[in-house]
């Protein structure tokens, strides 16, 4: 994927080469909004006058897929959506969405769900599994159907890595010692997942020393999380892929049990069977670092082989290389950019009821933070230049950084593991599962009730 946020909006629109209607309506507001992508000139001017006349802002997201969509009258659509909103915002689709993040007081017209619904099972009937009528009614949902988007690709267009086969790091000839990978090692077995590999793929599913789990890689939002799929009162692990929609800018992973959307960042369900289960994944540990480094420290790790049964470009550098070597977003959501740019990284940990963010220049100056989440002492490890940062509780302990390992406040040496931390006379001081992430996405979803270390 090599696009930038402008030229991926023009394809959109160019290539949305949508179907005859579905069915007929008789909601007269459906009806106009209906006119937009499947009426005649006359039809369409007639529609748009009836919504002038009725003035009510609420088929303002309706009216915002058509333009996204309905390239040819995007103009039209937007004069009439500046006059409901009495806002001039212009003609681009992205700056109307961040203002209708803005706005969540409008409720949108019940003629959102069916129009959404047949402008998006135009482009994938599949979509259907995630969005069937009696999932989308007011209050069924966590997050709100009209900045639900499509990414451009279909129901499992990027296809997720379940069981993928694995070789011995001395086979892993293709790697360069500056790739980044996603590292894992749990009760002893150690895997690295080069991020070259996942962004083409963004999900794997499989079993580390016996665990069942999924990474959920949003590559938008520069997060790689580790979930445990095992979830209570459930017989077998969840099994997790890519439903092609974005919210805020932020991957809808689904699982294929029950096909409901989830909230790749938050690990809940947002929409279908499972939003009132009281779900929530628990995450794991999973470190972002250079293969350099983590074959050094794990020579008996796996690495993954590039025959995923796919054909890809997994070259180094190569997916999303414009995406991630530039400033903006591709798909728009609403960001407090006064203490970081949108995508600074930061690194994010929500655990013991709390969430905080580390801006991950916090360790350009020292590489050990010692810190509290929640009143619950942390000792942080980071290495920027990697983008590698580990967690672990740290008791009573400060700790510098030393040789190989920490010193404590007594100059007693502690050894690092990928689990924990281990004291000279073997106290464990277990690790605290955390990511790496765009500051963007952290802003999105949790900047009003969390806290964000200064320094």
């Amino acid at each position: 994927m090599s696009i930038t946020r402008r030229s991926f909006t023009g394809i959109l629109g160019a290539a949305a080469m949508l179907p005859a209607p579905l069915w007929a309506q008789s909601d007269p507001v459906l009806d106009a909004i209906r006119t937009t992508l499947y009426g005649s000139s006359s039809e369409f001017e007639e529609g748009m006058a009836f919504l002038v006349k009725r003035g009510k802002p609420d088929v303002i997201p309706a009216l915002l897929t058509a333009m996204r969509y309905g390239r040819r009258r995007s103009d039209e659509i937007t004069e009439v959506m500046q006059t409901l909103a009495g806002e001039n915002i212009g003609v681009d689709w992205f700056d109307w969405m961040i203002w209708q993040e803005r706005n969540p007081q409008i409720v949108p017209h019940p003629s959102l769900i069916p129009f959404k619904r047949e402008v998006l099972l135009g482009i994938d009937s599949n979509f259907d599994d995630f969005l069937r009528p009696e999932y989308l009614q007011p209050g069924k949902m966590k997050i709100r159907l009209e900045e639900i988007t499509w990414g451009g690709v279909q129901k499992d267009g990027i296809p997720s890595l379940d069981n993928p086969t694995l070789i011995p790091a001395a086979r892993a000839d293709y790697m360069k010692n500056d790739d980044l990978v996603f590292g894992v090692s749990i009760n002893g077995d150690s895997r690295a997942y080069p991020l070259r590999i996942m962004g083409w793929h963004e999900m794997f599913n499989d079993v580390i020393g016996g665990v069942p789990l999924a990474l959920a890689y949003c590559t938008l939002c520069g997060s790689g999380i580790l979930f445990e799929t095992q979830v209570s009162g459930r017989s077998k692990p969840l099994v997790f892929g890519s439903s092609g929609f974005l919210y805020r800018s932020n991957k809808l992973m689904f699982d294929r049990e029950t096909h409901s959307l989830w909230n790749q960042y938050t690990g809940k369900p947002v929409v279908g069977p499972l939003v009132d289960s009281g779900i929530e994944l628990k995450q794991r540990p999973v470190v972002i670092t250079t293969w350099e480094s983590w074959k050094g420290s794990h020579p008996d790790t796996k690495i993954l082989s590039l025959n995923t049964g796919h054909r890809r470009n997994y070259g180094s550098g190569v997916v999303y290389r414009e995406y991630f070597a530039s400033p903006e977003l591709m798909f728009p959501a609403l960001v407090d950019q006064s203490q970081h740019r949108q995508k600074d990284y930061i690194f994010a940990i929500r655990q013991f009821g709390a969430a905080r963010a580390w801006p991950l220049d916090a360790f350009n100056n020292t590489r050990v933070i010692n810190d509290a989440i929640a009143n619950r002492p942390l000792v942080l490890i980071g290495n920027p230049d990697k983008r590698a940062v580990r967690a672990y509780e740290r008791g009573s302990n400060r700790f510098t950084a030393s040789e190989g390992g920490l010193v404590d406040q007594q100059g007693r040496k502690w050894r690092l593991t990928e689990e924990k931390l281990i004291g000279p006379d073997g106290t464990e001081l277990p690790r605290v599962a955390g990511h790496i992430s765009y500051w963007f996405a952290w802003d999105n979803y949790l900047g009003d009730t969390a806290t964000v270390y200064r320094g």
